[in-house]
């Protein structure tokens, strides 16, 4: 199919969140959030490297809008730091904090691209993890008045809303088995956490409802939808596990399902359900976003969850991940179904790559052949009638990734992390072209 196939309409964009890119860590006000504490724990971050720095966004606005115009990008997906608008996650507002997301959206508008606004991508407020985090149902209404404090602040100037990123991401990884911050490893904590995060979600989109703004609100997920690893009954099973425990304790709730037996019942998970919550929950959203990078096999096992990672064979980024661009069909296809047709977002989908400079230009081909494979699945999918309706390539630039550190580069346009000089990758004028050509 040809790159111009896609609707008129079809929104191209690139995402960051503000721990990986932002920088100026103890600038104007912000405090600590959870990843500022858990990069000094040693052995939990590459080389202990932080966020402090990062690709310094905030100081360079102008420059890195600058060049997603060049690139033709239409809407760019960030996030906000919880601790640089409410320090301390408390509840008097940092109005620098706020000038500088204010000036973001409008420098954004002033290009001609969207702003889509994610509340939170993992950067709790230290103090609110030292009070319980998101094993705390406090933390929920504390992120509603977040939430209401950036409609306030913000609502005339954002195009998008996401509540949350990857709930399983900050739950599973933070509180069940402790790999990400705040490092917590308890199967109570997670529990209490899934709970938490699904109602801080409702909340804050019921409070949006009562604002009057009119720019659609969602919630991103990274659905996972492991396929068995053998045609065997027991590998089949262990795919139906892991398509509970990685997708609907999160999704169910928010579609008005509730939460699967099995994850009470086979996965001991007590989910702290008070009157009403189910309720406020499911306050219907007007889209989805889907973080998709991978799929694996799974085959059945005798642990609590019933299942695990089996091998695989496919090309890998330099993530380790395998690069099966069918599956991102197959998870559209199953979130279809699962979401009544609700529409869809592609929010986040990208490759790490060995990126090298050569005579000043970064040629990614790898990156670009990941991209053109994905585009391709989408495609097939609006042709079936799924109702996707844009792409955010993850990322805009090179940024702190996690766990890994600075080892890792996702980014269409480099950062020099000593210099933080930005040169656009070949994948980036690959984009261009990609977008160009859909609107010639």
């Amino acid at each position: 199919m040809a790159d111009n196939l896609f609707p008129k309409d079809f929104l191209f964009g690139s995402a960051t969140a503000s721990y990986q890119v932002e920088g100026a860590a103890y600038e104007d006000g912000r405090t600590e959030c959870i990843w500022d504490e858990f990069s000094r724990i040693p052995g939990k971050v590459w080389c202990g490297e932080n966020g402090n720095v990062a690709a310094d966004q905030y100081h360079r606005v102008e420059e890195d809008v600058a060049l997603m115009a060049k690139i033709g990008l239409q809407a760019y997906r960030f996030s906000v730091s919880w601790s640089r608008v409410l320090p301390n996650g408390g509840r008097e507002v940092n109005e620098k904090g706020i000038a500088y997301y204010r000036f973001l959206c409008q420098t954004l508008h002033r290009y001609g691209i969207k702003a889509c606004l994610t509340i939170y991508h993992w950067d709790l407020p230290k103090e609110l993890e030292a009070k319980g985090g998101w094993a705390n149902r406090e933390t929920s209404y504390a992120f509603q008045f977040y939430a209401e404090t950036l409609y306030r602040e913000l609502g005339d100037l954002v195009d998008m809303w996401i509540t949350m990123n990857e709930p399983f991401c900050f739950c599973y990884l933070g509180y069940g088995n402790g790999v990400h911050a705040p490092g917590r490893a308890d199967w109570n904590d997670f529990a209490s956490a899934v709970h938490h995060a699904n109602l801080a979600h409702g909340l804050a989109v019921e409070s949006y409802r009562k604002t009057g703004l009119k720019a659609p609100i969602g919630i991103v997920w990274n659905p996972i939808l492991p396929r068995p690893a053998t045609g065997r009954d027991e590998d089949k099973i262990a795919a139906e596990r892991a398509s509970v425990f990685n997708n609907e304790i999160y999704m169910g709730p928010v579609f008005g399902k509730g939460y699967p037996t099995l994850a009470t019942s086979e996965f001991g998970l007590k989910f702290p359900i008070e009157k009403g919550d189910e309720e406020i929950i499911s306050t219907p959203i007007d889209f989805y976003g889907i973080n998709y990078y991978n799929e694996r096999p799974v085959e059945r096992d005798s642990s609590l969850l019933g299942f695990k990672d089996a091998g695989t064979w496919e090309e890998e980024t330099a993530m380790k991940w395998p690069i099966v661009e069918k599956g991102l069909l197959r998870v559209l296809r199953w979130m279809d179904s699962y979401s009544g047709h609700l529409p869809v977002y592609i929010t986040e989908n990208g490759s790490a790559e060995e990126d090298c400079v050569t005579e000043g230009r970064i040629h990614d081909k790898g990156r670009i052949d990941y991209i053109r494979k994905h585009l391709g699945v989408m495609k097939e999918a609006i042709a079936e009638g799924i109702p996707l309706k844009g792409y955010f390539y993850w990322s805009f630039i090179d940024n702190y990734e996690w766990t890994f550190g600075y080892t890792r580069r996702f980014g269409l346009v480099w950062c020099d992390y000593m210099t933080l000089r930005r040169i656009p990758k070949d994948s980036a004028w690959y984009m261009r072209d990609v977008i160009r050509s859909r609107e010639e």
